[in-house]
């Protein structure tokens, strides 16, 4: 569709996904949530992206026990949606992920040794993505050694064409609606500003806490995706923390020259209870600028008082 508005089309798509927490032949967490009938829900609804994305990032805890053969189920469900997007497939570590099963399973790569982070970088039409592995094994909180913060910051060193997007599992943002997770937060975050500030990353990316959350860092937005299993509920009723069934969503980056728009996509469908067929797109876009705004804004256009003679849905 051409723009209708006054903002040209976005010069990349990002689908960022996080914490789809696959299990090995088809266990369900707690017993009860399907983790990959949520996945399985979300990449279907990507399929309905126009624009399509140029890349999908997956922001860690990809399975849920490091199981190889969770892994292998995550490939067989997202690479094929991804080649038939048209799109890229960034993967990025979790605690809940195993280092050597992550990069077998996901890279084809027989790197074993725990103690070397999965640091990558990708790029995708001159948008740089870096996927920082922000694990600490044997632990849930996050942090980044030495040596990763000297790698990102010759990484950044040199400007990318359209700027960087920084994912990792462990956001360094606060979580004043969920408080305990603070004791499974990204350590020493201060470090990870001084690398990111002034650099030409445009938007960090992350997940871990299971609940749509924004932010700023180093003064960069920060975007923080809920998950496609169970989510947790930022406001539970006399419980510390409360992972629910439901509210399961993935976040939608829209990148401009100068900004970028962040939109929060529910897994689940709701029922719709008003809304136009998308053929009307097209009779839009056959109407000069002028009308289009005077039809869909005017209160007394023939649209909105229901005179407009439109073909049947």
């Amino acid at each position: 569709m051409i723009p209708l508005g006054q903002h040209p089309h976005p010069t990349h798509v990002v689908a960022h996904l996080s914490d789809p927490h696959l299990l090995a032949d088809g266990a369900r967490q707690y017993g009860v949530v399907d983790p990959e009938a949520g996945l399985r829900l979300a990449l279907e609804r990507l399929g309905d992206l126009d624009p399509r994305p140029d890349v999908l990032v997956f922001t860690g805890d990809l399975a849920d026990r490091g199981e190889p053969a969770a892994y292998a189920r995550l490939r067989a469900l997202v690479e094929p949606a991804a080649r038939s997007l048209g799109a890229e497939v960034v993967w990025t570590m979790g605690n809940h992920d195993d280092r050597a099963a992550w990069s077998a399973g996901l890279l084809d790569d027989d790197a074993t040794d725990p103690a070397l982070p999965r640091d990558r970088v990708h790029e995708v039409r001159g948008l740089r993505i870096v996927a920082l592995d922000s694990t600490v094994p044997g632990y849930h909180h996050g942090a980044l050694d030495d040596a990763q913060l000297a790698w990102l910051a010759e990484v950044l060193a040199t400007p990318a064409e359209h700027g960087t997007v920084l994912a990792l599992h462990h956001p360094p943002i606060p979580v004043p609606m969920l408080p305990a997770a603070a004791l499974i937060e990204l350590h020493d975050q201060d470090r990870l500003a001084a690398v990111v500030a002034g650099s030409d990353v445009r938007v960090v990316i992350g997940g871990h806490f299971h609940y749509t959350s924004v932010s700023t860092f180093a003064g960069v937005p920060v975007s923080v995706a809920s998950a496609t299993c169970y989510t947790s509920d930022p406001l539970p009723h006399d419980r510390l923390i409360s992972g629910v069934d439901a509210h399961q969503a993935f976040t939608m980056l829209h990148l401009y020259a100068d900004r970028v728009v962040h939109t929060v996509v529910p897994v689940p469908r709701g029922p719709e209870v008003s809304g136009h067929p998308a053929s009307w797109g097209a009779l839009l876009e056959q109407l000069e600028p002028q009308e289009r705004h005077d039809l869909v804004s005017r209160k007394d256009s023939a649209l909105n008082t229901g005179a407009l003679d439109l073909p049947p849905e």
